[in-house]
Formats: C-alpha cells, structure tokens, sequence
C-alpha cells in the first residue's frame, strides 16, 4: 500500500538504516576512477548550525551525484580538536567544580579534556546523519587520533630538518583570555570608540614638562623613552634632557629618530617596547630597556606598582583619575580606533614579547601561489576570490605556530639544559635522547635530563594536513589509500578560512606530496536572516537546525537552502524556502500516487498524443541534463536545482502527466504506463543528489528492489542529443493550449464541453502536436483554413490565428457588448499614453527608461485593441 500522505520522519530513519546495513558509503580502491572530498572537520565539540546545514548539504549532493555517475565516492567525516576553543570550555568546567588548570599536570589535565571530548565530540556528526549526510563513517577521523597526531609531529620535524621551523623571541599577539599566542590571520580588527589621553611628562631638572598623547595611559609602567622627530622645531629643545614618568617617577631619555610622525598628536612618542611592535623596533634601534608590565591574563604586575593584579581597563579608568589628581592630565579627547580582538574568545589581544616557535613561508608559498594564480592547476569558485588568496599570500608573515596551551599536539622539542638553544627535536624521546647526547657528547644523559617544551601547536597546523594524513599520507606515503584518493576532487568550505585552512592544504600539500590537495574549491556563502543579519544567538534569529528537519523534512530544507544559494554569495534564509521544498516533495508523492493509481491495460492501442508526448519528454529531459551538467561544472548546484525543479514540477508534473493521463475510469496503455515510469525514475535520479529520503522511498514503491538495485547506486541518466525542433514546436503549441484554456474560462465554457478549433497557419507551425492540443483543449475537430472564420471566438500565436466557432452558449449580443466595452477602455488608455509621447518637454526631460516604458505601453495597447476588433468582427 502506498501510503496518502509523504511521511518524512518515518522515512528517513527508515532509509538512512537501510543505506548504513548495505554499506553504501563505504569506499575501498577499485578500478573505477574515486571521487572525493574531505570534510571541513567542524569543532570537536560543536554542534550544528546553518553554515554546516548549507556546507554538507552541497557536499552531499556533490558526493550522491558522483556516487549515481559510477564514480568511487567517498567523502571522509572528522572533527577538529579545535585547541583554543575546546581548552577554554574544559577550564570553564573544571573551574565551575573549584578546580584550577594551574593545580593539574598536564596528563591531569588532558584527561578531563578527553572526558570532555568523550561525552561532547561527535555530537555534530550523529546530526549529520539525520540532514542524510553520505559519509564514510568507518573513515571518521579526529585530529587528535593517535595517527594523526603523528603525522602533525613527524611534520614539524621533517620542516624543523629542514631548516624551515625555528624558535625565536618575538612579538607575538597574545590572547590573555585563552592565554595563548595568535597568529596574525587569528585577529580581527575592529573599530571602538576610545579616548586619547594628553598625559604631561615633567622634563627632568626642570618645571616645564611635555606632553605625549596616547590611547592606553596604563602603559606608562612599561614606558622606557620619549620619541622625537629630529627634525621636529617644537622640541628642540628636549635634545639630550631626561623626562620623568608620572605616578612612577622613573627617569627616562627623550631619544631622537624620524619614525616620529610630526603630523600626529604632540609630536612626542612614549616608547614601551614590551607593548608594541613598532617600540620594540625602536627599543631594539636604541637600546632601550624593555619593561613588562602585565601578567598573561593582562592583570599588571609588580612594576605595575599599586596598581598590582588589576586587569588592564579598570587600570585604564584608576590611572585616568590619578593623572587628574596630580596635575598630569592635560586633557582626553573621544577617539576611534582599531582595536585587535581575538577570532576565538573576541578578547582583546596584547602584543607581547615571548619565545615561540614560528615557520618561515616565504618559498613554502610559492607552489601555493602558483597552483591557484598563475596555472589554474586549483580552481577557486567564485573566481572573485583569486583576489583575496593572492593579497593574503603575497603578503604573508612567518607563520607562529605554537600556542600557550595543553590541548593539542605538544611540540615535539626537547630541551637538555637551560640555554634558549639547549634542544633537540626529534619525534619521540627515545630519538630525542640520542640527538641530544650526541650534540652534548654526553653518553650519561637519560631520558629523565630532558624536557619537552610545554607548548601545543596551532590547531591549523594539525588540519593542514587533513587531506593528506586521514589517508595515512604523512606517515606511509605509498599506502594504496593515498595513492588512490589524493588528490582530491572538491572542497566545500567558508571563504572566512581560505586562507587559515585552505591556502595551508595548498602549501601543505605541494611540500609533502609535490601535488595540489584538490582540484576544486567552491566557496559558500554566509546564511544570514531574511533581513541581511548575521545569524546568532544574540539576535535569536538563527532557527535550530534540527527543529526545521522536524518541521519541514531533511529534503524540505536541503531544497530550501540550495534554491537560494548562489556560489560565494550570502544566503538570505527565510523558512519559507524550506516550506517550498516541502511542498515540492508533496508534489513529487502525489504525482508518483497519480501514476500508480491508474489501471493498465494490456490490449488498448497506445494514443498518437501520448507517443507523441513520450518523445516531447524524452528530448525536454536531454535538454535539462545537459543544463544541470553545465551548472554542475560551473558549481551553480542553486541553478541545477532550479533546472530540475521546473523539469518535474512544470515539464513532467503539470505538462506530461496530463497528456498521457488516461480518461475518467479509463485505463492507460501498457506502453505509455512503462515510459511514465522510466521518465519518473529518470526524474528520481535527477532529484536524489538534492532529495534522497523521499527519492530512495518512491523508488523502492515503483518495484521490488535488490540492496544492489537502489536508488542511491543506480545509474545517472545518460546525455545523447537533443531534439531542440521538437522542444521549439510543443512550446508554441502549449502557447495553443494557453489560449483554448483562457478562452474556456473567460467565456464559462466548461472542459466536458467539445469545441472546434479552425487554424490559419500564417507560421506553417507543425502540426505535429494537434494530437496533443485536441486532447488538452477537448477539441472535437482541429481544421486548417485559409480565411478568417465569422462568428468565433479567436485569438493568436505569433501570426498564426485560431478560431472557435460560437456555440449555442454563448450570447452573441452580450459578448459584442463586453469586448466593445474593453475596446472603448483600451483606445483611452492608449489616448493618454500617446499624449505622454506626443509631449516634448515630457519626452525631452524623462529618463530614457521611462520614455521606453511608455513606448511598449503604447505597442501594447495597440495590439490589444487590433485582436479586439478582430473578434468583433468575427462576431458580427
């Protein structure tokens, strides 16, 4: 029994078991060409959202179709340790139960984390599940699984051999939240509203004093010159003289040097070369002595003096009334500036001073460069952001790679001694033991004489590796696997990290494997509200994902948000969309129930209009596939949705169906029935990639299947030519049918009710689908005549003209009547246009658009009233 209604719910769970027992996903090397795409691995402990809704939805549909064209697909699911992130919630918790990081060792520590990641991790990959995501999830990667992590650290030694990684003490971006460096592309600037503070330095030996202004008076503590321009007559004399820092009373130089910009502020600069990387650079030119002032969660510290242990702007508000208080405030101003904030915990960074570990990138970028730029060997779509990969790598820094924090893969450094260059680096510490007693010479060093450095590394330089090391690629090269799938085929990701992630595969992959980590890389848009707002929390416009599964289908909403997802481009998302793609699905039930519903018959002959609409069909098909090809290639998957939902709502639903439907209680010829199937299944396979649950479930409803029959691996259609003549010659006679049917209503003429139809064939139209307009407009005879037919109803295609002879019905007096009434309405309307146009300071001062409008408005009322007066006449 086919049930009435389409029961999403009951269905998916359904086939989503069936598609897991059967091993569908699964992938292993064979002799068909792999298809493959590695997934974007989301946090560890995240759950869904709408960018993963909109990310996987395409990825599926971009695997199920590979899958239908015999391809070996295989799309490879996992999550990220995600370090910053993850770090920060572990502490929250363990902080909630009086526990601080600071009294856990790291192994202590780390457990919690991996109980954490336990009881939270792969939340988001169950959910995927229930969107219909075809992931091989016996392939379900983590990067924190033993074998990934290994090939992190055999990474980081191999580029440490090489000469590319090196530890420096630098100024870094530090997150006093998460207390831990960032990297430059982890900060995001944005604009705040401050004040600039005029803050009086008294000139030692004296009682004049000058001043500095600045937007964070709380550094004074770290202050260890005052700049001026040499150049500069204002201060002239301050050559060689001492100031004196307030609250402080440290003594420091007034130094000269013509980084001092003389256009900005009082054209005296503090120089704090702890706190900011120009002063430093300046710190370094001079000599200065560099003074530190903030602890790592940026609460000052001992030089800090009585402001010790205050966080940094409750100092910023204190020291201002204190400057006052002393007479050395000179004034504040309101202030806009950028400030730095950080990407993961939206703290705001502090630059500091610090040892870390860091990648030089200057020629490990340049196949990068080429791959993307200059050879097209990887395709960025939309190509627009060609632009912002080329800014990015062709100013790019060397890359910071270790990070002040537990969670995650800990640099595989070890240190002998306590010199900065007392280590080693080496794999594990049995390696590392021997590298270090034959740099010291020292035989009697063991294992319990070194120290790993406490550090993590970024997590982006664990998933850069991703396409390579989930298929063992870092650790065994020639494994088959890797062999097989890499590279692969297509990316699916955010612009926001092409260049965190995507570029670094890309440099990644060029390094380790001397090939491009895929060919492909389509670039979603952001999903904001109906109203162009970022979807949050905050705002409470962000629906829940799985509520929409639940309200509207998975196939519901996968339709609903690939109709409005141009490539790259944002998507305004409006649950109206997915109650299309609801109702699209009910459609699509209800036009499979129609087709099973009718009785066939062996024995009756088989129509000329359903021969005829079979062919029709046949080459309407040939033309879609060959448009959603086009669009597949182009990644418009929005476009090749929409070609194939006018293809079955429009083409098959409302157009074939109808002229192959039998009469009322009539049966329908075995013939047509079987071809209304193929067409249907061919439509089925169409629609799978972008609605597999309900697709899976009419298949299985058509016939008896075998497991090696279903619809996920059957065959995608097969393109062979189009009959584009055919195709030209139903659209005029549907042009026909439009005009019987706006006829019949127009006039309450019922459907039972035959009509002639007579035709003057100005255009030497086919007639090959007269068959098909006698049955769509319930024509007992279809003529072709010379002349004009007196006493019809009539109307045109193009030039042709068609006729209906009045019937007993239709009053003859009353219909002159109403058509002279609509003609007496037209020539006033035209008479008012034509008097716009006839006006030459209208038609001299409008916009050319306007004019033109007009100009059609008058052609058109022209038309109207010559097909007016036609049928009058005809009438008389």
């Amino acid at each position: 029994m086919i049930p009435a209604q389409f029961d999403a719910k009951a269905v998916e769970k359904k086939w989503y078991e069936y598609w897991m027992k059967n091993n569908y996903f699964h992938s292993t090397p064979d002799h068909r060409t792999p298809y493959t795409i590695v997934i974007p691995p989301p946090n560890v402990t995240g759950v869904l959202h709408m960018g993963h809704m909109l990310n996987n939805t395409i990825q599926d549909v971009l695997i199920r179709r590979a899958r239908l064209k015999g391809f070996n697909a295989c799309w490879v699911p996992g999550t990220d340790h995600a370090s910053i992130a993850t770090e920060a919630k572990v502490v929250a918790k363990l902080k909630s139960e009086g526990i601080n990081k600071s009294d856990l060792t790291r192994e202590e520590f780390l457990k919690h984390a991996y109980d954490w990641t336990d009881k939270y991790g792969g939340t988001i990959l169950e959910q995927l599940k229930q969107l219909g995501c075809s992931c091989d999830w016996d392939r379900t990667k983590f990067t924190m699984d033993p074998d990934m992590s290994a090939s992190v650290i055999r990474s980081f030694v191999d580029l440490y051999n090489k000469g590319l990684i090196y530890r420096g003490y630098r100024m870094v971006n530090w997150d006093p939240e998460a207390k831990t460096t960032l990297s430059d592309e982890e900060v995001i600037f944005e604009e705040r509203q401050g004040k600039l503070y005029y803050i009086k330095y008294q000139i030692e030996n004296s009682s004049e004093y000058l001043v500095v202004a600045t937007t964070r008076p709380e550094t004074i503590f770290g202050d260890t010159a005052i700049c001026i321009n040499p150049n500069d007559e204002r201060h002239f004399n301050l050559k060689g003289k001492n100031a004196i820092v307030p609250i402080s009373g440290r003594i420091i130089p007034i130094i000269e040097d013509e980084y001092v910009d003389l256009e900005f502020g009082t054209g005296c600069l503090k120089v704090t070369p702890a706190h900011d990387v120009n002063d430093k650079t300046l710190g370094d030119k001079h000599n200065l002595e560099i003074i530190d002032i903030f602890n790592e969660d940026a609460t000052l510290n001992s030089f800090g003096l009585h402001y010790e242990g205050k966080d940094r702007f409750v100092v910023r508000t204190e020291i201002e009334a204190e400057l006052t208080s002393i007479n050395a405030l000179d004034k504040v101003e309101q202030y806009t500036n950028n400030v730095g904030t950080s990407e993961r915990t939206k703290c705001v960074i502090e630059p500091r001073l610090s040892d870390q570990w860091f990648l030089k990138m200057e020629e490990l970028v340049k196949p990068a460069i080429h791959a993307v730029l200059e050879s097209d060997e990887i395709k960025l779509y939309p190509s627009r952001f060609n632009n912002t990969y080329a800014h990015w790598l062709n100013n790019i820094r060397d890359w910071n790679i270790s990070r002040q924090l537990w969670w995650g893969q800990q640099i595989p450094a070890y240190f002998y001694g306590d010199g900065k260059e007392d280590f080693v680096v080496a794999e594990n510490i049995e390696e590392a033991l021997a590298l270090a007693k034959e740099k010291t010479a020292n035989s009697k060093l063991t294992a319990e004489n070194l120290r790993q450095d406490a550090d993590a590394l970024d997590t982006w330089f664990s998933s850069w590796l991703w396409p390579m090391a989930v298929f063992g690629g870092i650790m065994d090269p020639e494994n088959e696997d890797f062999k097989y799938y890499y590279p692969t085929n297509d990316l699916v990701t955010g612009p926001d990290i092409l260049f965190f992630w995507v570029a670094r595969m890309i440099i990644a992959g060029y390094e380790y494997a001397d090939a491009k980590p895929f060919k492909n890389v389509y670039l979603t848009g952001l999903v904001r509200d109906n109203q162009g707002r970022k979807m949050s929390k905050s705002l409470g416009n962000s629906p829940e994902p799985l509520g929409l599964i639940e309200k509207f289908g998975a196939d519901g909403v996968r339709v609903g948000l690939l109709l409005s997802a141009s490539a790259g481009n944002d998507i305004l998302f409006d649950e109206e969309l997915c109650n299309q793609g609801k109702g699209f699905a009910n459609k699509i039930w209800n036009a499979f129930k129609l087709i099973k519903g009718w009785e066939v018959s062996e024995t009756i002959p088989q129509p000329e209009s359903s021969k005829v609409a079979i062919e029709w069909y046949e080459a309407k098909l040939q033309q879609t596939l060959l448009e959603i090809e086009d669009n597949f290639e182009k990644y418009r998957l929005s476009e090749a949705l929409m070609a194939t939902y006018k293809l079955v709502w429009d083409d098959f639903c409302s157009w074939f169906l109808e002229m192959i439907k039998p009469g009322y209680q009539q049966p329908i010829d075995q013939v047509t029935f079987e071809k209304a199937i193929e067409m249907l299944e061919a439509n089925l396979k169409l629609l799978h990639p972008f609605m597999p649950f309900l697709t899976e479930e009419i298949w299985q409803h058509i016939a008896e299947r075998t497991p090696e029959q279903a619809l996920i691996v059957a065959e995608y259609p097969k393109m062979t030519s189009v009959n584009t003549a055919l195709i030209a010659d139903f659209d005029f006679a549907t042009d026909v049918i439009s005009g019987i049917r706006t006829i019949r209503k127009d006039k309450n003429i019922p459907f039972r009710d035959t009509i002639e139809l007579k035709v003057v064939n100005n255009e030497k139209a086919s007639t090959y689908f007269d068959s098909v307009i006698t049955k769509l407009g319930n024509v007992a005879s279809l003529e072709y005549v010379t002349d004009k037919v007196d006493g019809a109803l009539s109307y045109r295609v193009k030039s042709n003209e068609y006729f209906i002879p009045i019937t007993g019905n239709i009053d003859v007096e009353a219909e002159i009547a109403k058509l002279t009434e609509e003609l007496n309405y037209t020539k006033g309307f035209l008479k008012s246009v034509q008097g716009k146009l006839s006006n030459e300071k209208f038609v001299a001062g409008a916009p050319e658009k306007v004019i033109a409008n007009e100009r059609k408005k008058e052609a058109d009322a022209l038309a109207k009233i010559a097909t007016i007066e036609q049928s009058i006449a005809g009438l008389k």
